[in-house]
């Protein structure tokens, strides 16, 4: 019996007492059954007496009696316990309990997937680096957390679309081109400039790209430069990305919302709304009214657009393009921005505390690592997956929250011990990889045979319970919009795993050992186990080897 299929089992006790006059409530649509924290208390544990207490007019501890005796009735229910104020804590014969091993196999990656957000249509931003120079250990975490954030989301029902920002406007790249144009020329780095031997490598290419760029009035020569550093820079980036398992829907222009005049259209429809005035010769948005510590400018004296201003334009294009919901995933550096665009989504007609979510996500210290070869003054992301590797970096950056500072230790994170977290899940997927080849190997085939009465060891039981646990992480994970609950969720059943492995048998102990349902049975508790921690292990972006 699935968690599911006890939910629902749960919910026809209901619906029948209440036909039976035993009280009278609305029966839920669904019925939340979690795992106690003490085995001992049983398979499953659910407080819906407690809930429908006070409709019904009785303690909930009656409430509870009167359900538990209809709960017992259900084929496959072994007990039913009452705790303290009216929780019921159920316990599943072993036939039941084990049919979820068989049930898991035959879901495969599908397991885990589930509709806790269906209907929800998000549009997801994070890292937006600008391209004015590599990656870095600063851009790595959101790197790691909004990916597997995004496919917590796809896989509980949301329709998620990625978006990378890129800031290509404004004297930020002006000063980048500057650089580059710089160093082809062989002058040194301009004041404010970007130093590194990753712009000489630009200005080798603009030069290759462009033979005349020396040749070229110095406007054209500057734009010129410009064009080729910044294409092959986002490219660097995007290969980067892509050597890191992240891949984005869309790569969105900066720029772009200034050439097309959506800046300015975002002006004017703010203005409708009745939230911009005038002041000083500049036009102000009036954010103070939506808990802004201050009004913002959205257009300067002298005509020139702030980024806020952009910002405004690249909400609304959002909104436009029919994204209920946007997440924002910023930077440390980034707290004065929440507010600011709370203000914005409410400014343009939206609910802040639905339409718009804003995280902020702390810095990272990684002890033993090395300042990047090129750029001088960073850790570039390129160079800890070298060192690293994505797996261990991607792993052990989804395992904490996002707003908690994080110092790891590089050479802590490429040991192969059972002291690394991500060793320790990978090699538990190796084990049921290896059990199940050995096992073939043996003449152990699933197909020939299922008992699921005979998993009565209590590391089974137990086993079992986390397996079965694996939907409702998925979806609190990604209801709360935090991989880390699915990260250390595989930790914990890699441990169950180990503690089963090393109590059950799955291959006979000798050659003559006939084999028998129990070998079998045991295999697809195995396979089961395999594919929750390569389902898991997925949902962060982490592979899940065979052997190690």
């Amino acid at each position: 019996m699935t968690p599911e299929e006890l939910s629902e089992a749960i919910r026809t006790a209901l619906t029948e007492a209440v036909a039976a006059d035993d009280f009278a409530v609305d029966v839920p649509a669904e019925i939340r059954v979690e795992r106690p924290r003490n085995r001992d208390h049983g398979d499953w544990s659910t407080n819906v007496a407690l809930q429908l207490a006070k409709g019904a007019g009785m303690p909930p501890r009656d409430v509870a009696t009167r359900l538990a005796e209809r709960l017992g009735r259900v084929p496959g229910v072994k007990a039913v316990d009452i705790a303290g104020p009216g929780f019921l804590n159920i316990t599943l014969d072993a036939a039941s309990a084990g049919e979820l091993a068989r049930s898991i196999v035959e879901a495969g990656a599908a397991y885990g997937r589930n509709d806790s957000e269906a209907g929800h249509v998000i549009n997801v931003e994070f890292i937006s680096a600008n391209p004015t120079g590599p990656l870095h250990l600063g851009h790595t975490r959101w790197a790691a957390l909004g990916d597997a954030m995004s496919r917590l989301l796809k896989t509980s029902g949301a329709t998620v679309t990625t978006e990378y920002y890129i800031n290509d406007a404004g004297a930020q790249m002006d000063k980048f081109a500057a650089s580059v144009l710089a160093s082809a020329k062989g002058e040194p780095t301009p004041e404010g400039g970007y130093p590194g031997a990753y712009i000489d490598d630009l200005a080798a290419q603009a030069l290759a790209a462009r033979p005349d760029l020396l040749e070229l009035p110095a406007d054209e020569a500057l734009a010129a430069a410009r064009s080729v550093a910044y294409d092959a820079q986002l490219q660097d980036i995007k290969d980067t990305l892509a050597d890191f398992g992240v891949h984005f829907d869309v790569w969105f222009s900066e720029a772009a919302l200034h050439d097309s005049g959506a800046v300015e259209q975002a002006v004017e429809r703010l203005r409708e709304q009745g939230h911009v005035f005038d002041e000083g010769g500049a036009i102000w948005l009036r954010t103070t009214d939506f808990t802004d510590d201050k009004d913002r400018v959205l257009i300067r004296a002298n005509g020139e657009p702030t980024y806020f201003a952009a910002d405004a334009a690249y909400y609304l294009s959002k909104k436009d393009r029919g994204f209920d919901e946007k997440i924002y995933l910023l930077g440390a550096d980034h707290h004065g921005y929440i507010n600011r665009l709370k203000a914005i989504a409410a400014c343009a007609g939206d609910d802040p505390e639905h339409n718009i979510e804003v995280q902020i996500g702390q810095l990272v210290n990684l002890g033993g690592a090395k300042l990047s070869k090129r750029a001088g003054n960073i850790i570039e992301l390129r160079d800890l997956i070298n060192w690293i590797g994505t797996d261990a970096i991607r792993y052990s950056l989804s395992r904490y929250p996002a707003d908690s500072p994080l110092s790891l230790d590089g050479e802590e994170l490429r040991k192969q011990t059972n002291d690394n977290p991500v060793f320790y899940v990978q090699y538990a997927h190796a084990r049921t990889s290896n059990v199940a080849r050995l096992a073939g190997e043996d003449g152990v085939d699933r197909g020939d045979g299922f008992d699921p009465s005979l998993l009565t060891d209590p590391t089974e039981a137990s086993l079992l319970a986390i397996l079965g646990d694996f939907p409702r992480v998925v979806a609190q994970a990604a209801h709360l919009r935090e991989p880390h609950r699915v990260a250390r969720y595989l930790e914990d059943l890699a441990g169950h795993f180990h503690k089963w492995y090393d109590t059950c048998r799955v291959r006979p102990m000798t050659a003559d050992e006939e084999i028998t349902d129990l070998h079998r049975t045991r295999l697809w508790l195995n396979d089961a186990t395999r594919q929750v921690l390569a389902n898991g292990l997925d949902l962060l972006g982490v592979s899940a080897p065979d052997r190690m």
